[in-house]
């Protein structure tokens, strides 16, 4: 399958909603979905490297780092983790580093973008809490679904046997 959105879109439109934000694809996993799990953090990577170290399979993190550019909320080490521990994928509302290691590993990893200085350490964000993005609320548990067109997101898992 080299695309999974346009079908989506196609056979589930009243159920899936996108968001608008444009991301940058930096996983080598260019397809990817999962049930939910949220951060809300501002230059403070804590609480990711904490949930990604937790078992992942069927996952989805989804960070809302403020779109700040300052600092890289994921990196090479903690996405590692993310891979060892089943994670399907990590969206960041926010900037990764290390995207040449990124691109090698078997994740979905998308973000606005890059900058090569990591964040200060001192353990503040929201886990599993509401997030506002694109005038789409997102909960823990809703159902997040990417490729290279974008990312959809769904209250409820969708039937994807009619796609593959």
């Amino acid at each position: 399958m080299k695309d999974l959105l346009p079908d989506l879109f196609d056979y589930f439109n009243n159920e899936l909603v996108l968001l608008t934000t444009q991301y940058k694809q930096y996983g080598k996993r260019t397809i990817f979905w999962g049930e939910l799990v949220t951060i809300k953090c501002f230059e403070d990577n804590s609480k990711v490297k904490e949930i990604l170290k937790t078992e992942g399979k069927g996952k989805v993190l989804f960070v809302d780092g403020g779109a700040s550019v300052n600092r890289a909320l994921l990196g090479d080490l903690i996405a590692l983790s993310a891979v060892e521990n089943g994670w399907e994928g990590i969206v960041i509302n926010g900037c990764v580093r290390d995207v040449g290691a990124l691109k090698l590993m078997d994740i979905g990893i998308k973000a606005i973008g890059t900058n090569p200085i990591k964040t200060q350490k001192k353990g503040v964000g929201e886990v599993n809490c509401m997030i506002s993005m694109d005038n789409i609320i997102i909960t823990p548990g809703m159902m997040l679904y990417s490729d290279e067109n974008g990312i959809g997101i769904a209250n409820t898992e969708l039937d994807l046997s009619r796609l593959l």
